[in-house]
């Protein structure tokens, strides 16, 4: 018989001490020594430095110091830059609504001196002498420094020995201040960062460009298998580096997204990244970037949470389609087409002796036909454009020379040897025509004779009636059935035999929390590749030099022709001299 609980005696409501405000708010700001470094970072950068000197010992748990050459602090200033919601950094309403800085709560120095022993040493250019504070005792005294300012923070959570417990190995605490940094050094390559780990140098990036910064922190070689991303819309700018399908990893460790400067994690962002990548990555791989989005201060808010690392977008549609975009057209470009290629054969034009496959899609097939119809004077172009004393150099996938196992097609180019799996490289092709001439339509539907009804959410009713058009463009009919009930009319055709309850719900969903527009082209690029797929040229095919030719030239004019649908590579180079590594020449 379990006992019964009396209810807990009242206790008056009275005022915390300030003590323990400032340690309930250290809770939100200071989770490990990384928060520290990362707070204090901020600050060395708000102050205008060019040089950023952070040391640690036991992975910063014994000590954090950051030392900068920024404009450093008056010595009547040093009290109140640690007293709670004292900042230099915002003074109105107006300005919180407009932050220009990394910092500006005035939470981070009180909370994190209210867990840890801290010392401030600042002096500015036209002080004579630079002063040393300690936060516990309040003394202040004169010490010498040069211009800038040097925070010590040591002993961290001695005040809270239980949040202590919680943290991890110093090997593992210390990766995490690293990575603080190198956030940090990603947004600011002209500013030169080192980081010292008992007495040792741990990591150092020196002032340099943005391009020399990428390479320095992520490594040149994942650096050059990246694509440069240049996109302005309206008040949004977006820049950086998009990794290439061949560099996705298994894990998101090398995802960088900035807003004005700032390191965030955006859910905004990281979805509109990988939606560019959809067409393009095969699997759960996760892609490499570094993104770069300049906005207006006036339309994000930076003021959500304690650690400034979230977000809030005025228009997050907006900023969604913009990096989308920038991404998606940086992706574009096939890059066995990055030198200058000579038009030989109309995008337009079939591959010669390509048949059109039999298909029972479902999908309006006589509107795309054509995309397979073989004209005699279509045959004719091929000739042409592919004649022996044409130069080479023109074509960076090279001239055809043979077809292995029915299988790839191989080609010498300046480079070397390119090996080109045919079937996949033709599936992208047929796949981008089709899109190109869906663009406008709406995927074909199909009346239910009895229409399927479900008990609804509220939010899955206000998505059915707002989302109307969109629905119809999927080739979904969803109507109100009662105030609690919805009704499904109609389904793809080519979904005609599946759940309409299932696919209902989990389309409206899809709605709710992403935008129309990028759930529909997701919704008719799968249709459409599987299309593709089924109209692609069969593996055991065998091709003419012609043939291969012309599908090459293809190739090199057609957008993401380096990955087929599925994500999956569409040809491969072998240069001379990994060709002659092979072969021990030269040894």
């Amino acid at each position: 018989m379990s006992a019964v609980l009396s209810p807990a005696p009242r206790r008056p409501i009275r005022e915390l001490p300030d003590e323990l405000i400032s340690q309930i708010a250290a809770g939100e700001v200071v989770e490990r020594p990384a928060s520290v470094v990362r707070e204090l970072v901020d600050n060395a950068l708000d102050s205008g430095a060019t040089q950023v000197t952070v040391r640690l010992q036991a992975g910063g748990v014994r000590l954090v110091s950051v030392e900068d050459d920024g404009c450093g602090i008056a010595r009547e200033e040093l009290p109140l830059a640690l007293r709670r919601h004292a900042t230099s950094k915002i003074a109105s309403l107006q300005d919180l609504e407009s932050v220009h800085t990394m910092g500006f709560r005035g939470e981070a120095l009180a909370a994190i001196a209210s867990v840890a022993e801290v010392t401030l040493l600042s002096r500015p250019a036209e002080q004579a002498t630079a002063f040393l504070l300690d936060a516990r005792t309040g003394e202040l005294r004169p010490a010498a420094r040069a211009t800038g300012t040097t925070v010590e923070v040591r002993e961290l959570f001695f005040a809270t020995p239980a949040r202590r417990k919680f943290l991890k190995t110093d090997t593992t605490e210390l990766a995490h201040c690293i990575e603080a940094v190198r956030r940090h050094a990603l947004a600011r390559p002209a500013v030169g960062f080192a980081v010292w780990h008992d007495g040792k140098l741990a990591e150092q990036w020196r002032p340099a460009t943005r391009e020399q910064r990428l390479a320095d922190v992520l490594g040149s070689e994942l650096v050059g298998q990246s694509v440069e991303l240049s996109y302005a819309a309206g008040p949004i700018r977006v820049s950086g580096r998009a990794g290439i399908p061949d560099a996705a990893r298994a894990r998101a460790d090398q995802q960088f997204a900035y807003v004005n400067g700032r390191f965030v994690r955006d859910k905004v962002l990281a979805h509109a990244a990988r939606s560019a990548y959809e067409d393009v990555l095969h699997g759960q791989r996760q892609p490499v970037y570094a993104i770069y989005v300049d906005i207006d201060p006036a339309r994000v808010d930076v003021n959500v949470h304690p650690t400034k690392i979230e977000v809030r977008f005025r228009d997050g549609r907006e900023v969604h389609q913009a990096v989308r975009h920038a991404i998606e057209n940086a992706l574009a470009a096939p890059r066995a087409g990055t030198g200058v290629v000579t038009p030989l054969v109309p995008a337009s034009a079939p591959v010669q002796g390509w048949q059109q496959p039999g298909m029972d899609l479902g999908h309006r097939v006589s509107d795309v036909a054509a995309l397979w119809e073989t004209t005699a004077a279509e045959e004719k172009t091929l000739d042409p454009g592919l004649r022996r004393d044409d130069p080479e150099e023109v074509w960076p996938l090279g001239r055809a020379i043979a077809q292995l196992q029915g299988i790839y097609i191989l080609a010498e180019n300046a480079q070397g040897l390119v090996i080109v799996d045919m079937h996949a490289a033709h599936e992208r092709i047929v796949y981008e025509r089709l899109k190109r001439q869906m663009d406008s339509d709406r995927i074909a539907s199909q009346p239910l004779l009895i229409p399927a009804t479900f008990a609804a959410t509220p939010q899955e009713v206000a998505t059915a009636e707002a989302c109307g058009d969109a629905l119809q463009q999927l080739g979904i009919e969803i109507t109100p059935f009662s105030a609690k009930t919805l009704a499904v009319r109609a389904v793809p055709t080519s979904l005609a035999q599946g759940d309409a309850v299932e696919l209902a719900r989990s389309v409206l969903a899809e709605l709710a929390q992403h935008d129309a527009s990028t759930v529909i082209q997701r919704a008719q690029n799968e249709l459409l590749g599987t299309m593709a797929c089924h109209g692609a040229v069969r593996a055991n095919r065998k091709l003419t030099l012609d043939e291969m030719n012309a599908l090459l030239r293809q190739m090199e004019e057609t957008e993401r022709s380096d990955q087929c649908n599925h994500g999956r590579p569409t040809w491969r180079q072998l240069t001379v001299r990994e060709l002659d590594a092979l072969f021990l020449r030269g040894r």
